[in-house]
């Protein structure tokens, strides 16, 4: 999820006057690069529902793609699109292009210095974290019931929402037949979380959707904890309950305490 806490080094491409977005060379070779690692490590532990949606977006893997070229796909399987938006949005923008079922998509891609890690959500991070999961009606559904209950939320309630984001669209995990699966793109575009996640090393608890709002997170280390969701229709159930009752509830009961040490000051 994109804030405007604090300004990006980087900076979204502009797209010319037939909507073309041109990038460098260099970063064409680093979007080629971050889809063959990451392909790698996907399959046999990203849920099917993440891998259809890979197929049908048949990403190029040689240079990164247009916003139009996974709009196309998304408009026809759930009436989603990609919007074009600077490196870091506000909530209200955010939450906003969720309700209208436009996803936002920074249109940099990271340097090669951050080719591991940065903290902003970059284009590779987005197409290929969160698109191919937006091809699927569960998913979509919650995401654009997420954007239309935060558009109406209080900033208390907002903060709480963000923690229901976290624990199912950046970092959610999916219990199946053939044992646990990712479908959380925060997961999914970064290779040490994606094999992390699945290990002995976090915690993973069962999706409770009152537990998830009172869990604190931390962006910038693994996550101690996961919340595991026994089928994505559950998100599809979420849409169908109050679940501003629940956040009521959550912030009634308060946070957990937080299971990460505190962020050392810079």
């Amino acid at each position: 999820m994109s804030s405007a806490k604090k300004p990006s080094k980087y900076v979204a491409r502009e797209p010319d006057a037939s909507g073309f977005i041109e990038y460098t060379e260099l970063e064409h070779q680093t979007w080629q690069r971050l889809i063959k690692r990451q392909l790698e490590v996907v399959p046999g532990r990203a849920c099917d529902e993440y891998l259809q949606g890979l197929e049908l977006l048949d990403l190029p893997r040689n240079r990164i793609p247009q916003l139009e070229e996974v709009s196309t796909v998304l408009r026809r399987e759930t009436g989603w699109e990609c919007a074009r938006v600077p490196a870091l949005i506000g909530f209200e923008t955010f939450f906003r292009l969720l309700s209208e079922r436009r996803f936002p998509v920074a249109t940099f891609i990271r340097s090669p210095e951050e080719f591991d890690y940065l903290q902003e959500p970059d284009i590779f991070h987005e197409i290929f974290g969160h698109c191919a999961m937006l091809t699927n009606p569960a998913f979509a559904n919650f995401t654009q019931t997420y954007g239309e209950l935060g558009l109406h939320a209080s900033p208390k309630e907002r903060a709480y929402l963000a923690r229901l984001y976290w624990f199912t669209v950046e970092f959610g995990l999916l219990q199946t037949n053939d044992g646990l699966r990712i479908y959380g793109g925060g997961i999914l575009s970064s290779p040490k979380e994606t094999l992390y996640a699945l290990s002995d090393a976090p915690v993973r608890a069962d999706f409770d959707v009152v537990d998830a709002l009172r869990t604190p997170y931390r962006i910038d280390i693994m996550q101690p904890i996961y919340y595991v969701l026994r089928d994505l229709e559950n998100l599809q159930q979420l849409t169908e309950i109050d679940l501003m009752a629940r956040v009521r509830e959550a912030i009634a009961a308060g946070l957990f305490e937080p299971m990460f040490p505190p962020k050392e000051a810079a």
